[in-house]
């Protein structure tokens, strides 16, 4: 699914901008209540896209979700953006329903991110282009360690001992690291070796 060419309508930015809990001034006072029915129809649209996705379930109810405009220095990401995760619930023909949250980043008006969950599984479409490997998920997770912690690329790459070009290669989810790398990388995030091998994949079950 080619994120970059869904144009999103007013009436779905408005129902995914809208949080009742906005503070104005140091008050907190609700915005005028927008249409959130939207929402299901237009998950439903993007869910039916991703090849594995099972038709006989719909996105049933939406609630409102918390709106974070985002800055962003990945490759191929705007510099900024708005992400909002939308709970709710999906049901199937036959009567069962599941927990359903939607992870949705955009611009002003295009749909750049989606996620799905459904119960405990994720759903996402593919990020690399048709013949390309998919960005390894140990990408995100040390793109968000670094950034809670306020490490910069320059940072991590001097105190690893790697280039620049490394780091954000990393971060970009085209290369993985391996095991000296992670040594480096858990020190650096004040982290225990084992918990960042598990993280970027390389662990395999021996505990001897």
């Amino acid at each position: 699914m080619e994120m970059a060419h869904r144009t999103l309508t007013a009436d779905v930015i408005a129902a995914l901008r809208y949080w009742p809990g906005v503070i104005w001034g140091g008050q907190k006072n609700p915005p005028d209540p927008v249409d959130l029915t939207v929402l299901p129809p237009f998950f439903d649209e993007v869910l039916r896209e991703l090849p594995w996705w099972n038709s006989d379930w719909t996105v049933r109810d939406v609630e409102a979700g918390l709106p974070l405009e985002i800055d962003s220095d990945h490759h191929g990401h705007p510099a900024r953006f708005t992400e909002v995760s939308v709970p709710g619930t999906v049901g199937s023909h036959g009567g069962e329903s599941l927990p359903f949250v939607a992870k949705v980043g955009f611009t002003s008006h295009q749909l750049i991110r989606f996620q799905a969950k459904i119960g405990d599984v994720v759903l996402g479409p593919a990020v690399a282009s048709a013949g390309r490997l998919e960005p390894h998920p140990f990408a995100t997770l040390l793109t968000g360690l670094m950034d809670v912690r306020g490490i910069s690329v320059r940072e991590m790459a001097r105190e690893s001992g790697r280039s620049m070009s490394t780091i954000h290669m990393l971060r970009s989810g085209s290369h993985n690291p391996e095991p000296l790398l992670v040594r480096e990388i858990a020190r650096i995030l004040g982290m225990s070796e084992a918990d960042v091998t598990v993280i970027a994949g390389l662990y395999d079950g021996d505990t001897r």
